[in-house]
């Protein structure tokens, strides 16, 4: 959300406009401006890692991007090497804003790559109001078979470790991890060769009826306001429904079962969040919930911050890369 905060209006007054869209007497909206993009590089000379992008569904206009660590191509020689840990990424925008490609999401690509170091495919999805959920979810799910599908890719062949998977995603990217790791947990067979290992989910994007407290405490946040957040979940849920569905609160109906094939996995899981962002009461309330299942979860929510707020922070976005690397250690392969 951060190239959005760099736009000259208040989301407090404006989220319409601070999103960059504009609505129409039919209900539907224009997309005045995208964020700024970064191409993708398979230069050499780049320090970090070489990207390129690849095609997933084009009636559906999707696609992913893969980065792989620039080291892990030098010495390229006949010798074996050991391949690297399969992140899936999905990007944050509150499923209406955002794409692989957004400037904003290097910050984080670049120390996950590079730290762990693994390989990153992030998956681009479809957004509301044009495709309203579960599209994302649809679209997310379809990536893991396409991957599959495409595990002969000379980047993917060579490099990644198809039995260490994670799926990770920040913020709505957070809330499809949830929902599609849910589904994934129940059809692993379906996926093979690829090995889900543990969930990820940075800053997850969750609502509900009732505010909660850092609801209520940050409802005027200058970087993501209630009403940019009730905004996000008008043009993404499905219309009829209200905000304790499933797809927004999670929590308003959890199956007694919910978790079982998750723990039975022994799938790690982890949430984390800061206590600037107006959503950290509900990403508590998940972690307590899942570790209360009996399900191997890991939270980390610190002081101070904000939504997103590894994205302007080059130090913190450092910081959850280790953290997510010892996750990433803490697995084996099978």
């Amino acid at each position: 959300m951060s190239d959005q905060v760099q736009q000259p209006v208040d989301p407090n007054e404006n989220p319409y406009g601070y999103l960059g869209i504009a609505k129409n007497p039919d209900g539907s909206i224009t997309r005045l401006f995208q964020p700024p993009s970064t191409p993708a590089s398979s230069d050499p000379s780049n320090p970090f890692h070489l990207s390129k992008d690849l095609d997933i569904n084009q009636s559906k206009g999707t696609w992913a991007r893969i980065f792989v660590p620039r080291k892990a191509f030098d010495d390229d020689d006949s010798s074996p090497k050991q391949k690297l840990p399969l992140i899936i990424y999905f990007h944050a925008g509150g499923f209406v804003a955002c794409s692989v490609n957004t400037a904003m999401f290097d910050a984080l690509y670049t120390p996950i790559v590079t730290e762990i170091p693994a390989v990153v495919v992030s998956v681009e999805y479809r957004l509301g109001p044009e495709h309203r959920l579960p599209a994302a979810y649809e679209d997310c799910f379809e990536a893991l078979h396409w991957i599959i599908k495409n595990s002969n890719d000379e980047w993917l062949e060579k490099h990644a470790d198809f039995s260490k998977a994670f799926l990770m995603g920040s913020s709505a990217g957070g809330n499809i991890v949830y929902h599609v790791g849910l589904q994934v947990a129940a059809c692993v067979d379906d996926l093979l060769p690829l090995q889900i290992k543990g969930l990820i989910m940075h800053q997850p994007f969750f609502g509900g009826i009732e505010r909660t407290e850092s609801e209520l405490r940050l409802a005027n946040d200058r970087f993501v306001p209630l009403s940019l957040t009730d905004l996000m979940w008008d043009l993404s849920l499905p219309i009829g429904v209200d905000r304790d569905h499933e797809y927004c609160n999670p929590m308003a109906k959890i199956k007694p079962d919910q978790f079982d094939q998750v723990k039975s996995l022994g799938w790690k899981i982890l949430v984390t969040g800061f206590d600037g962002d107006l959503m950290i009461d509900r990403q508590i309330e998940l972690w307590k919930k899942l570790e209360e299942k009996g399900v191997s979860v890991t939270g980390k929510f610190d002081e101070g911050g904000a939504h997103a707020y590894e994205l302007g922070d080059p130090t913190k976005a450092k910081e959850l890369a280790i953290v997510i690397k010892d996750l990433v250690e803490s697995t084996t392969t099978s």
